[in-house]
């Protein structure tokens, strides 16, 4: 398989069966055409076995004459039936040529458009976020960073199954079609250059090979991962995730809160819910008094000072990172 088939460059869609049924219906409407010219001024037309034109003789002179075969076995013989033909039936003959050579060059045309859109973005990918695995939980990361801002475009998608990639294309993401635990393709997404990478596949060995692949390929990557089995998360760490996501100890602690307290879950969904209610965020202090400060509107949740976190009581540095509770929108 060539480098560039593994790549998918999210496209309009076109229905293609609507376009070749309105081709092919215009095909035989010429084709009827010609033949009702020619049963209407049968009488200018001799056949060679000598029988009076009949419409399937019509119809077998207008197929072979608007594709340009004319075996000759019926001819135009009278003024009347010559003028038909010069005026009638040759344009349509270009007609029906035009037709087949535009459909050709439509398709050849559609396939030099996706080989060139697909080296376009070669060149353009850069700083981009890399999703490997666009099952629900890829899928679910993919929309958390579009709401945050992050552009469709730069957001690359890898997964082997042919649904998943379609998915990801109408969702207007770059896809690849492969297994991410292999270098190849993670170079045809280009993880070197990428900013983050999010592996979520179904398997925690698969994401350990992924985080240790990716890690090698970049490794100044911002890798985070996601895991089922606990006992799997350190391999993932070990293999160069800056952050591990243990995701079934998340679903059952959830379960949990959502059993004793009710309200808290809520805000929990609110956090989870893209879009609606609060927001999660990480950023710098608000430096526009001189002071470092949390910026307006916002709970301080906790400071992380050089990859620490500090009581959120502490006073604030110019350089901390603050996580926020704040509305979205």
């Amino acid at each position: 398989m060539a480098d560039d088939d593994l790549i998918r460059v999210p496209r309009p869609e076109r229905a293609p069966l609507p376009a070749i049924l309105r081709r092919l219906g215009f095909a035989l409407t010429l084709v009827v055409f010609v033949a009702l010219v020619v049963r209407i001024g049968r009488a200018g037309y001799v056949d060679v076995a000598g029988t009076p034109i009949t419409f399937l003789d019509a119809l077998y002179y207008a197929s072979v004459t608007v594709t340009t075969t004319g075996y000759g076995d019926i001819t135009a013989v009278s003024d009347s039936a010559r003028l038909a033909t010069i005026v009638l039936i040759t344009p349509a003959r270009i007609v029906f040529l035009i037709l087949v050579v535009g459909t050709t060059v439509e398709v050849l045309t559609d396939q030099t458009r996706e080989i060139l859109s697909t080296r376009r973005w070669r060149r353009r990918v850069k700083n981009h976020h890399l999703i490997c695995g666009f099952g629900a939980t890829g899928q679910a990361a993919a929309a958390d960073l579009v709401q945050r801002g992050v552009a469709r475009e730069s957001i690359v998608v890898v997964d082997r199954t042919t649904e998943s990639i379609e998915r990801a294309n109408t969702l207007g993401f770059v896809a690849i079609l492969g297994d991410a635990t292999q270098r190849s393709v993670l170079t045809q997404a280009a993880v070197q250059d990428a900013s983050a990478v999010v592996v979520t596949p179904n398997r925690d060995d698969t994401a350990v090979l992924i985080t240790l692949t990716a890690r090698e390929m970049n490794p100044t990557a911002h890798i985070v991962a996601g895991g089922r089995e606990k006992e799997n998360l350190h391999l993932m760490r070990q293999g160069g995730a800056d952050e591990v996501i243990d995701a079934t100890a998340a679903v059952g602690r959830m379960i949990g809160i959502a059993t004793h307290a009710p309200a808290a879950i809520g805000v929990l969904d609110d956090l989870l819910d893209s879009g609606t209610g609060l927001d999660l965020v990480e950023v710098a202090p608000d430096m526009a008094s001189g002071q470092p400060r949390v910026p307006a509107g916002a709970t301080l949740v906790a400071i992380m000072r050089d990859g620490t976190r500090i009581d959120a009581d502490a006073p604030l540095l110019p350089n901390d990172r603050l996580v926020l509770l704040r509305p979205q929108g």
